[in-house]
Parts: structure tokens; sequence; C-alpha cells
């Protein structure tokens, strides 16, 4: 696999996440958000205390943080 391909696969993710973390942002499951200081590295506020992610760690807790929200309901 070439390196355009890790790239595209990258912001594929990330693209998801930014996705997942707007639905959680506004269910009020986090407070903030965004790309982290490092190119695989992305930021959440969850419980008023920022933590930063690898990308497939942010997918995973957002796609988990989501799915026990809609389970509650």
């Amino acid at each position: 696999m070439g390196k355009p391909m890790l790239i595209l696969e990258r912001n594929a993710l990330r693209d998801a996440i930014h996705r997942l973390a707007e639905d959680a942002f506004h269910r009020h499951l986090i407070s903030g958000h965004g790309d982290g200081e490092y190119a695989d590295k992305y930021q959440i506020v969850y419980q008023g205390k920022p933590r930063h992610f690898s990308l497939s760690e942010a997918h995973r807790f957002l796609q988990n943080l989501v799915s026990k929200a809609s389970d509650r309901r």
C-alpha cells in the first residue's frame, strides 16, 4: 500500500470521526472536539477533560459513546 492510499484512508477515518464527534456534541455527550496537535491524533473533551486519542481510538470511543446513548432511548 502506497503513501497516497494511507493518506486517503486517514482522511476518510478523520471525516468519519468528525461526523461522530458532531453527533456526540449535539447530543451533549462531549463538550468539544477537534484535530489534535499531531496529524494522527484527535482531541475530544469528555467530562470536562481534553483527551487525545489516536484516530482509531477516537473512532472506537465515539462509536461506543453514541451507541450507548442510542441504546438508552
